[in-house]
C-alpha cells in the first residue's frame, strides 16, 4: 500500500505542472487558481460543515491551518503558475522545486528532531546532482526565457517547506477533511482578491481554460495535495520530500510527451539518478525503536518509522 501511495503521489503531483501548462495559455494565473479553488471551497464547506470533525477544533488550530494554507498552497501555487506563463518549462520549474528535500533535510533535524543518517545524506546529494544534470539541459534550450525567471519556482519550494515544518510541529490531531477544507477556503479567498484586484475574475469561454481547471481539482487537489500530507503523516519529512526528487524527470517526460518540450539524453541520465537516489535514502532508513508509552493523551503518536506523526 505505502508504494502505491507513494507511486500515486508522484503522478499527482506531478500532474500540477502538466495542469499549469494546460491552462498557462487560456488566462491569468490568478484566475485559473481563483476557479480551481472557489466552487471546491465551497462544495468542501458545504459537504463538511455538519460532520463531527470540526467539534471542539480550537480556533487556533483553524488559524495555524490557515497560516499552512496561505504556505503551501497559495504561496508554492502562484510562483509555479508565475514561473510557467513566464515561458519556463512544467518540466525546469518541477526541476527547481527538487531542491526541496536538501532544503527540508537539512532543517528537519534541529526543528523536527527528525535526523537523517549519512546514508540517507548521500541518497539526497545524489538526488541534487540528478536534478542538476536535468535542469541544466533543460535552461539550455529555453535561452528566450528571463533569467530571473528561474528564481520564482525557488520561493515556491521554500513557501512549501516553510508549510511541511510548520504542520510537523502542530500537536493537535483532527480528521484530514478539516485542513482540506480550511486550505482551500484560504486559497480561494487569497486568489479571489488577487484576481479581483488584477480585474481578472471573470473565467474566459475557452475549454481549455475548464479543461484545466478540472484537471488541477481531480488530480492535483484531491490527488497531489491529499496524499503530501498522509504520507508526511504516515512517515516523516524525509521520505515525503525524497519522492519530491522523482517530480522532475517525471514532468520532465510528461512535458515532452504532451507538450513537446525538450528531453535529451542528459534528461534521461539525471531522471535514471533521481530514481537511484529514492532507492539509497529509503534503503537507508533508521529501524524503529521501541514505541514509548504515551504518558498524556494529547501526545503524538509515533509513526512507523519513529517520527513524531504530523497531525492533519
Amino acid at each position: 500500500m505505502n508504494f502505491l501511495l507513494a507511486v500515486a503521489f508522484v503522478v499527482c503531483w506531478s500532474s500540477g505542472f502538466i495542469g499549469a501548462k494546460l491552462g498557462a495559455g487560456s488566462a491569468p494565473a490568478v484566475t485559473i487558481l481563483m476557479w480551481r479553488f472557489l466552487p471546491l471551497a465551497l462544495a468542501l464547506l458545504a459537504a463538511t460543515a455538519a460532520r463531527a470533525s470540526w467539534r471542539g477544533v480550537p480556533p487556533r488550530v483553524l488559524l495555524r491551518q490557515a497560516l499552512i494554507g496561505t504556505l503551501s498552497q497559495s504561496g508554492y501555487l502562484l510562483t509555479v503558475f508565475w514561473a510557467i506563463q513566464l515561458g519556463v518549462s512544467s518540466g525546469t520549474t518541477a526541476l527547481i522545486d527538487g531542491v526541496q528535500p536538501l532544503v527540508a533535510g537539512a532543517l528537519a533535524g534541529p526543528l523536527l528532531r527528525q535526523y537523517v543518517s549519512r546514508r540517507q545524506w548521500l541518497g539526497l546529494g545524489l538526488g541534487l546532482a540528478g536534478v542538476v544534470i536535468v535542469t541544466t539541459a533543460d535552461a539550455a534550450t529555453a535561452a528566450e526565457v528571463a533569467w530571473w525567471a528561474y528564481l520564482i519556482p525557488f520561493l515556491g519550494m521554500l513557501s512549501l517547506v516553510a508549510a511541511t515544518f510548520l504542520e510537523g510541529r502542530s500537536r493537535t490531531d483532527i480528521s484530514p477533511e478539516v485542513p482540506l477544507a480550511v486550505h482551500c477556503a484560504t486559497s480561494a479567498v487569497i486568489f479571489t482578491a488577487l484576481a479581483l484586484a488584477a480585474g481578472s475574475a471573470t473565467p474566459p469561454a475557452d475549454p481549455a481554460f475548464w479543461t484545466a481547471v478540472a484537471w488541477l481539482v481531480v488530480l492535483s487537489t484531491f490527488g497531489g495535495y491529499g496524499l503530501y500530507w498522509l504520507i508526511l503523516r504516515r512517515s516523516g519529512v524525509t521520505k515525503v520530500n525524497t519522492l519530491m526528487f522523482l517530480m522532475a524527470p517525471v514532468t520532465a517526460v510528461w512535458g515532452a510527451i504532451m507538450f513537446g518540450e525538450h528531453f535529451g539524453v542528459r534528461t534521461a541520465l539525471g531522471l535514471a539518478v533521481c530514481l537511484a537516489a529514492v532507492v539509497v535514502v529509503h534503503r537507508g532508513r533508521r529501524p524503529a525503536p521501541p514505541a514509548p508509552v504515551r504518558a498524556r493523551s494529547d501526545a503524538p503518536a509515533p509513526t512507523p518509522n519513529g517520527q513524531p506523526a504530523a497531525s492533519l
